[in-house]
């Protein structure tokens, strides 16, 4: 089992999105977490949110301890504020459960 959330953003720097993957990724994987899905998105047909979507991915960990604590890691945080904050225009979390 692990715990997985599914993820909905908008993309406004697809560049300076794909450093911050590849920046965080290597922190992820310390977590016991990865990317099981992750789809670039040319048209939405219905969005509950009324933030925009170009992004959909789903994103897991070994339990929901470990997704709290990577998320609060300073050298991820560090990363989030160098590249994700200032390339993702909005950010939806459509669903988060144990698979």
């Amino acid at each position: 089992m692990r715990f997985e959330r599914l993820v909905g953003l908008y993309i406004t720097d697809d560049d300076r999105y794909t450093q911050y993957r590849e920046n965080m990724t290597p922190i992820l994987k310390t977590y016991g977490g990865g990317f099981a899905y992750d789809f670039k998105i040319a048209e939405t047909l219905k969005n509950e949110s009324e933030k925009p979507i170009n992004r959909l991915f789903m994103i897991y960990f070994k339990d929901e301890s470990s997704m709290n604590d990577f998320f609060s890691n300073e050298e991820y945080l560090k990363i989030k504020e160098k590249y994700f904050d200032l390339s993702v225009g909005s950010s939806h979390e459509i669903s988060k459960y144990l698979n």
